[in-house]
């Protein structure tokens, strides 16, 4: 892939709002929590989306309550909410620096949980956030992680106020199924291996290119910046971050890891600068 023509992801297939939100931790946040709407349109157009996408994009997140309408230097914009920069930072270990593998030693945690009928809206919404938080499904209504899970499963659990339907263990597997081919059960790690192996596909010739040269265009760079980052930005959290050990020999993971972290160092610098210039000064 040349790196005249980076790889723009498609508006319709995978809707504006993903790489804006990509937008607001990447470029956003670092440019002082405020976006000028007239700037966000020019910026997001080689990337194939349009202003109307846009508009679309920051009137839903405004009614999520992650955008606010503010004014600088004479130029109509939307400053990022508390809500917004809390849930940003939230994902910043996971987006920027991988879910790093836990230590086979600390053991696993285990949540349990019988919900009444009653309360099903909540025992989907424990689920959901579960699942979330990387644990996997071993069977009904019992769930699995590494240990360094335990803090964020129980806070899960008493904001759904489930503490009193749920059980939570923390302990080293001893017998029984061998635990490898509990956890490939337990998790679609296969699916996991494929989606890291896509995005190498899909980028490693960009930063061979980018290497090779060092040169790019400002506005390339920019899209090809925004494309990595949104490409990137739900993988990590998909992954559990189980031992090393119990994954597979050609586990490629850490491989896309290092690929985006080269990815950014050549890139983010020259595409912060060439957002920057649609800022107001200060």
């Amino acid at each position: 892939m040349s790196t005249t023509e980076p790889a723009q992801p498609e508006a319709r297939g995978r809707g504006s709002r993903t790489v804006v939100v990509s937008f607001l931790g990447a470029v956003v946040r670092r440019m002082g929590n405020w976006m000028p709407i007239g700037g966000t349109i020019d910026l997001m157009a080689p990337l194939g989306i349009d202003g109307p996408s846009v508009r679309t994009a920051v009137f839903r997140l405004k009614k999520r309550g992650w955008l606010e309408s503010e004014t600088r230097g004479g130029i109509r914009g939307y400053a990022l909410t508390g809500e917004a920069l809390a849930a940003l930072a939230a994902g910043d270990e996971v987006i920027w620096h991988a879910r790093q593998p836990a230590a086979l030693e600390d053991g696993w945690c285990v949540v349990n949980f019988s919900v009444p009928e009653s309360q099903r809206s909540q025992r989907q919404q424990l689920r959901a956030h579960l699942a979330s938080l990387g644990f996997g499904n071993v069977g009904t209504a019992m769930w699995i992680a590494p240990a360094r899970m335990q803090a964020a499963a129980e806070r899960a659990i008493a904001e759904l106020d489930l503490t009193r339907h749920s059980a939570v263990f923390v302990g080293d597997h001893v017998a029984g199924q061998d635990l490898a081919a509990l956890l490939y059960e337990s998790w679609d790690l296969t699916g996991i291996d494929e989606r890291y192996r896509a995005f190498i596909d899909e980028f490693a010739p960009v930063a061979d290119e980018l290497g090779g040269s060092g040169v790019v265009d400002p506005e390339r760079a920019f899209a090809s910046y925004l494309t990595v980052v949104d490409r990137w930005r739900r993988l990590p959290f998909r992954d559990p971050g189980l031992p090393r050990e119990l994954l597979a020999e050609d586990w490629s993971g850490p491989d896309a890891a290092a690929l985006f972290e080269r990815l950014v160092a050549t890139l983010e610098g020259r595409a912060l600068a060439h957002a920057a210039r649609l800022w107001p000064s200060s």
